[in-house]
């Protein structure tokens, strides 16, 4: 007798348990490439080196895939999300833009994975809604690179356990606040020695960051924003960038003194940004990728936690501007 199962909560259930993504391959008898993403990979045999996956009998590919002696299995790298996202779709042209290698029986192989398996088709079975593909491993290569993986509907990335020794016992040391002005600082430590030849000093760098954000703004509204740092600035620090040839004041429509970048201090701030993202890499080079995304990821759910309370003027929002040189940083890379 056959049980009665809530699909809705059977998949829920079996969402509970992580797993890998793998986007399959394979060359059908048409000629053309087929390919889709699939996380039901999972071993079999060592000894013959032996895989399988599943495919849904509703799958468009279903008979390019029962129809043809080979596949390749690409295990997804955690930087992938997008190629999941492309073979997940339904009726796209997945090759799009790609010229893939070729393996056994002719099947596309993609680039930049965790891992690859091309096999030969040794079993098919029936497997309820699904068909179920056993393939022998007739070779396989990797790549170094940290998975993507599937939990509970989503994608993940895969954090190895800490060691005990690296976290410190002591409320002081392991305090989130200590630890985050700690790395704050020394990240900026290099950008401290640029201003310090400059003769500037932290107060300057912050309303230089301000303005990087969006300049034409008030000197009135920068103290405001830069205050969130601690520091006060007045009309003295201001003048002082002036008389660097950084940034020009001028009259606003009502009345009000607004400060620009001039050309020379444009390229200063984007200088400032450039040293920035070096000491980002110099910082990240004991992480991986997937450690650098998760700690991204973590730092900005602090940051919204943390954010109620805050004044109006000091929201992310008014902050940025469109024309701030973060925005033509990223467009002058992607040129």
């Amino acid at each position: 007798m056959t049980a009665t199962i809530d699909k809705t909560q059977f998949r829920k259930a079996l969402g509970a348990f992580t797993t890998g993504v793998t986007v399959v391959t394979t060359r059908g008898a048409d000629g053309k490439d087929y390919g889709l993403t699939a996380n039901s990979f999972n071993s079999v045999s060592m000894d013959p080196p032996m895989v399988l996956w599943s495919l849904g009998k509703t799958s468009s590919s279903i008979q390019a895939f029962t129809g043809s002696e080979h596949f390749a299995v690409h295990i997804l790298a955690a930087d992938q999300e997008a190629v999941s996202n492309r073979f997940a779709k339904s009726g796209a042209d997945k090759f799009a833009g790609i010229k893939p290698a070729r393996g056994h029986g002719e099947v596309p192989l993609l680039d930049g994975c965790s891992a690859r398996f091309e096999c030969r088709v040794a079993y098919q079975y029936d497997g309820g809604d699904h068909v179920i593909f056993v393939g022998e491993v007739l070779n396989f290569d990797t790549f170094a690179q940290p998975p993507l993986i599937f939990h509970g509907g989503n994608y993940g990335l895969l954090l190895k356990k800490a060691d005990e020794a690296d976290i410190s016992a002591t409320f002081g040391g392991d305090w989130l606040g200590n630890l985050l002005g700690r790395a704050y600082y020394q990240l900026l430590m290099p950008i401290k020695a640029n201003l310090k030849d400059k003769g500037l000093g932290d107060i300057h760098y912050n309303i230089l960051s301000v303005l990087s954000m969006g300049d034409g703004r008030s000197c009135e509204e920068i103290a405001r924003l830069v205050a969130i740092s601690g520091d006060h600035v007045d009309t003295g620090h201001v003048l002082t960038l002036a008389d660097r040839g950084l940034v020009r004041l001028e009259r606003g429509d009502d009345g009000a003194r607004l400060v620009h970048f001039t050309a020379e201090g444009r390229a200063y701030a984007m200088e400032l940004l450039a040293s920035c993202k070096a000491a980002e890499g110099d910082a990240e080079r004991e992480l991986d990728y997937r450690e650098a995304q998760v700690l991204k990821l973590l730092l900005k759910r602090v940051i919204r936690s943390t954010a109620n309370g805050l004044p109006e003027h000091w929201r992310k929002e008014n902050f940025w501007r469109e024309n701030n040189i973060w925005r033509e940083e990223a467009q002058t890379a992607q040129a």
